[in-house]
Parts: C-alpha cells; structure tokens; sequence
C-alpha cells in the first residue's frame, strides 16, 4: 500500500496530549469500554507467564501496566505522548506500584530497548491502528517481536475495519466517506477532506482479521488466536446507542456480557468487531 500523507491533525501525539485522561476513563466508564478491558484481561491472564517482565508498547494512561503490577509483573510502559505518560504516572503512584511500572516516551516503530528482554509483550488499545504507513506496521511488529523472548506470548490488540463502518453507518457518520475507507483502511484528514469532513480523531488505520494475521505471522509472531473485543455489542461504542441500555437490570446486564462472550472468537463476529485482539508467540 502506498505511503499517504499526514496532516498536523492527523498526528497521534498530539491527539493523545491533548487527549487527557478520557483514554483511561473509557475503559471503565462505558459498557463497551468495560467489554473491551474485561476480554482483553481475560484472554491475556490465560496465556501470561507466572512470573516475570511484561512490556506494555502505547500503554496510554496505564491501565493495563497497573493491572499487570498489581499481579506481581515487573512492567515497563512505553507511548509517544506525555499527556498520556504523565496520567499513567500519576495513577500508578496513587497505587503505590512506582517500583513494579518503568515510563518511558518512545514509538512502537522504535522502542529504544535491549532484544530478547521481555517475557510477555502487549500493544493493547489500538497503537498499532495508528501507524498510518504499511512499512512501518511492519516495522513495530518486529519490534514487539525483537523484544521478547523466545516463544513469549506477544499480544496486539487493533482497532477493526468492518467493525468501524458497520458503527458510522448506523450513526451516519461521514457516510460518503466509507466506500473509499473499505478499499485502504486508512481513516486520515486526506481521505476526509475529500468529501468536506473533518478528522474529529486521530488518523487511524482499520484492520481486517486476516490483515492483522498475517501481518503478525509474516513478521515473526505464530499467532494462536484473533478474537473481537466487543463483538457483537460494538455498536455500542457510539453514546448514543448506548442510552438504550442506561436501565438494564444486573441480570441483563450480565445476559449482555455472557452473549458477547460466547461468541467473540468467531471469525465473523472477530471482523464485525471495533477491537479485536491477537494472541501470538515471538
């Protein structure tokens, strides 16, 4: 795929600076959000290591280094945005994990670290949907992989392309747009502006399931699983079609959760999905 350009607003670390602390919130104030940290804590605890050092690649806030800490795992954070290092910062001295959790500022294209040093590698959340240019996903998957250790679990987590359309069409959202979306993936200021839209998030490159597989396998990660995140309640992910369910009792609430997750490793319900996550093995 060729490389597209990148406008200022289209620019990742600037997004998320200014970003604040809505990325940790949305983990856990929305019932996707909670859906979405709920899978990806499940399938990761499933194929952890007991012990042992966890790389967290575009870590954001920190959610996922503190619930690693707070299972014994020596973490070390690394994202491109300040903002986002200093409220990771500060939610892991509120729990007093300053010794389980290393910051530091970096790209997942270039992690700045020693090969071979980690026993569990994770790029959750979606940084690798930011990297805009094919060359460079390339390039951060054989980073995640050059980092870990022989047959570590390396699990990546991606923002899903049928997964976002589905979503903007039932929200109307920059329909005219999505023709051309479903050819590239890449949702950035030069595909927007075209049809008189304006990037209201970050450029974002969507993945298909077998996309993300094979860019995985072909890059020295074996994958073992892809599984949606959300799955079938991804049209969720849209407040609006959320406040359907802002009355649903406990019981449903559980039903809701229980259904998406009997059905999320489905290679269907995987690609409908707005995050899907990859397990593999350096």
């Amino acid at each position: 795929m060729p490389s597209r350009s990148q406008s200022d607003t289209d620019d990742p670390r600037s997004f998320y600076d200014e970003y604040g602390e809505t990325e940790w919130e949305r983990l856990e104030d929305g019932l996707d959000g909670r859906l979405e940290f709920t899978a990806t804590t499940e399938t990761v605890a499933e194929y952890l290591p007991p012990t042992g050092r966890v790389l967290d690649a575009g870590g954001g806030p920190g959610r996922y280094s503190i619930w690693l800490a707070q299972r014994g795992y020596d973490v070390t954070l690394v994202d491109l945005s300040r903002g986002q290092l200093a409220v990771a910062r500060e939610r892991v001295r509120e729990r007093g994990l300053e010794s389980n959790v290393t910051l530091s500022q970096g790209t997942i294209t270039d992690l700045g670290l020693a090969a071979n040093t980690f026993d569990a590698t994770c790029c959750l959340g979606g940084p690798l949907s930011h990297v805009l240019d094919e060359p460079d996903r390339v390039r951060a998957v054989r980073e995640l992989q050059r980092v870990s250790r022989t047959g570590a679990p390396v699990f990546v987590s991606v923002m899903g392309l049928l997964g976002a359309v589905q979503l903007y069409l039932l929200t109307g959202h920059n329909l005219e747009a999505l023709p051309a979306l479903l050819e590239h993936g890449d949702y950035d200021s030069e595909l927007l502006e075209e049809y008189g839209y304006e990037n209201e998030f970050t450029a974002t490159h969507f993945f298909r399931r077998d996309e993300l597989q094979s860019l995985l396998a072909e890059n020295g990660i074996a994958v073992e699983t892809v599984t949606g995140l959300e799955g079938l309640a991804s049209p969720l992910h849209d407040d609006r079609l959320r406040t359907n369910l802002e009355g649903i009792s406990d019981a449903e609430r559980e039903a809701l959760e229980k259904t998406v997750r009997r059905t999320d490793g489905e290679s269907t319900v995987t690609d409908l999905s707005v995050h899907m996550l990859a397990v593999g093995k350096a």
